[in-house]
């Protein structure tokens, strides 16, 4: 059997993010600072490389640490409203902000 590596569910900004150590992720904003470390605490799944420990909800006691790279943008996206034969069209743009999170590290 080979050994895996390890990796975490979280639970952020209502999303879940499948992360191992060393994955940089885009995040719903939080309130941090650059360069600050973040501490994700809804962990719903451990997989340490060789057993699986599944909260219910959460891990107990399992953090997931990781460092605040900066703030992003998403893509654009465009909603567009059109009724056809009235002369209605209404096109609306929209950019969500992320901050940008490298995991650092898994405690347990």
């Amino acid at each position: 059997m080979s050994k895996q590596t390890p990796y975490a569910i979280i639970e952020t900004g209502s999303k879940q993010y499948r992360v191992e150590v060393g994955d940089v992720i885009d995040v719903e904003k939080i309130p941090c600072e650059e360069g600050k470390p973040v501490e994700f605490n809804d962990v719903l799944m451990f997989h340490d490389g060789a057993a699986v420990t599944v909260g219910a909800p959460c891990v107990e006691k399992a953090i997931v640490r990781g460092e605040l790279l900066g703030d992003v943008r998403g893509p654009k996206v465009v909603a567009y409203k059109y009724k056809k034969r009235k002369n209605y069209h209404r096109k609306v743009g929209h950019r969500q902000d992320y901050k940008r999170v490298k995991i650092v590290e898994f405690v347990t």
